[in-house]
């Protein structure tokens, strides 16, 4: 069996007023999702997973967290796995 697809996505998280701590702490701890910057009212984070399903699980995740006002996928990129191949001679 092959090894499945690669997907990484780039999203910006909007944030009340107040909320930017707790906010970057519970998304910091989801798997797979890292914060790269922001500011008081947003976050910019990458969402890395097996299938866009994956992803988009992670996004709500997110968005339904207390203190997110919205959080927006900007971009996806998908991969196939490298194949390595022996070649002997």
């Amino acid at each position: 069996m092959s090894d499945p697809r690669w997907h990484v996505s780039s999203a910006v998280v909007t944030v009340a007023d107040g909320a930017w701590q707790e906010v970057r702490r519970l998304v910091e701890a989801i798997d797979g999702v890292e914060v790269h910057g922001g500011d008081d009212t947003r976050l910019i984070v990458t969402i890395e997973g097996t299938s866009t399903g994956q992803l988009g699980d992670k996004l709500t995740e997110i968005n339904l967290m207390e203190g997110v006002l919205a959080a927006n996928m900007v971009f996806e990129h998908a991969e196939e796995p490298e194949e390595t191949t022996c070649h002997s001679t």
